[in-house]
């Protein structure tokens, strides 16, 4: 496997087999993967892959190509050092949901940020109706800070009518 790494994004349609067939065409001249995160947002599909095996920017435009132009998607690649084997393990988890607004995720995050909570995974989604539209955000990281002073950080949400709640993540490891 060769050292040099390049991060892959793909967006497009959602449809059945898009990661069939971008790992198929990978695979098929001897493209591995590392790292991967896959998922659907708002009916289209995001393919974000670390990959190597000494295909450059392109050669693997050249090799997705044919996916790309049959499911009209988009990709992008960028050269990343590759930090493979480094899993970090998050310590807490915080949930919010409220009244969709525009600034809420700023506003979560920056309050994190403040006490060097470093976000390992962010989800987020929109529920209610359109109407009355509710935002879900769930972030799990490393807190180096007790969960009360995640808590404290956090209460201007709550003066604000967001739900806040803040857990600490039991992880055994042996």
């Amino acid at each position: 496997m060769s050292d040099k790494w390049q991060m892959l994004t793909l967006i497009g349609k959602d449809a059945p087999g898009i990661v069939a067939a971008v790992t198929s065409a990978l695979a098929d001249s001897g493209v591995s993967l590392g790292e991967t995160s896959m998922l659907r947002l708002g009916g289209n599909f995001t393919v974000m892959m670390m990959v190597s095996g000494g295909a450059d920017e392109a050669r693997l435009r050249e090799l997705l190509g044919p996916v790309i132009e049959a499911r009209g998607m988009c990709l992008h690649v960028d050269p990343i050092d590759a930090h493979l084997h480094e899993h970090l393990v998050p310590n807490v988890q915080v949930t919010v949901s409220g009244a969709d607004r525009v600034g809420i995720v700023a506003q979560v995050t920056a309050a994190l940020a403040e006490g060097g909570f470093n976000i390992l995974d962010l989800d987020s989604d929109v529920a209610g109706s359109a109407d009355e539209p509710v935002y879900i955000l769930l972030i799990t990281g490393i807190a180096t800070e007790p969960v009360e002073a995640i808590e404290r950080r956090l209460e201007p949400l709550r003066a604000d009518g967001v739900s806040v709640n803040v857990t600490p993540i039991e992880t055994y490891i042996g």
